[in-house]
């Protein structure tokens, strides 16, 4: 199995916990939560900003001395309905506690100030928007963008209905040359429904010492240290993840891959 396939830990709530040092690069850690009814997960607060993600489900959010309350979200996170959030800066503690079942990304990335205080992210507060034609089509909600505050984190997830492609036509981010491009590395949090499904998920850079091509089933991870990431989904099959992102600035600009880029004028 590709070291760059992460699949979920069965039979345990936790189904991913990636760090930096886990992943082998600098900036992106991920985890995921299956929290049942009561149950608890906190931190004290690192060096780490942190983005929590409620996925799917109701539960009772606080950070710091701030108690944002019970918190309702989508019954799946294939409802077309935007998530909550919260925007946690370093070195502040928090807490999510579970009313019903609940599915809890935690994002991280390096905290720099406390410049940004804790804030909830309301669905109302999410750019939505649909990208590309026909084939193509994707639907996008930004959770956490460049255009919001925070340190190093981006935060985004894609709905990519059956039979269509997404991540495309294959793009990169591994070189800080801005303005023409950012070095960011970037996790993917599938989803797949129905849930026996998989996506084909590709990372490859341009002289293939990388070239990855990875059947990523549901609630599996992948990691993109670098290189172009495209993703398919099969006929039958609706797609979605989670992306984030951070690297040494705080801006997404990618490069497509020059033998595919003619898909964007044709």
């Amino acid at each position: 199995m590709s070291n760059l396939l992460r699949k979920p830990h069965k039979g345990q709530s936790c189904l991913h916990q990636i760090t930096p040092a886990d992943a082998g690069w600098r900036y992106v850690g991920f985890g995921v939560h299956d929290l049942v009814s009561g149950q608890l997960l906190s931190d004290v607060g690192t060096d780490d900003e942190v983005c929590l993600v409620l996925l799917s489900g109701s539960a009772h959010f606080t950070a710091g001395d701030i108690d944002f309350g019970l918190i309702t979200g989508r019954k799946s996170v294939f409802d077309r309905i935007p998530p909550h959030a919260v925007y946690l800066p370093h070195k502040t503690s928090w807490s999510v506690r579970a009313a019903a079942s609940a599915e809890i990304a935690v994002c991280r990335a390096p905290g720099m100030t406390k410049e940004h205080g804790p804030r909830l992210i309301t669905p109302d507060q999410m750019p939505l928007e649909q990208r590309g034609t026909g084939a193509n089509t994707r639907f996008v909600c930004n959770i956490l963008p460049e255009t919001e505050p925070a340190d190093s984190l981006l935060v985004v997830e894609v709905i990519t209905p059956a039979g269509n492609w997404s991540s495309y036509p294959p793009h990169k981010h591994d070189a800080d040359n801005l303005p023409h491009e950012s070095l960011l590395e970037e996790t993917y949090y599938h989803r797949i429904n129905p849930p026996q499904g998989y996506v084909l998920h590709r990372v490859y850079d341009d002289d293939r010492t990388l070239d990855e091509v990875m059947a990523a089933p549901d609630r599996s991870v992948v990691l993109v240290p670098k290189g172009y990431h495209p993703v398919g989904a099969p006929h039958g099959y609706e797609s979605y993840y989670l992306n984030v992102m951070a690297g040494p600035k705080r801006v997404w600009k990618f490069h497509n891959d020059p033998d595919h880029e003619w898909i964007i004028s044709a």
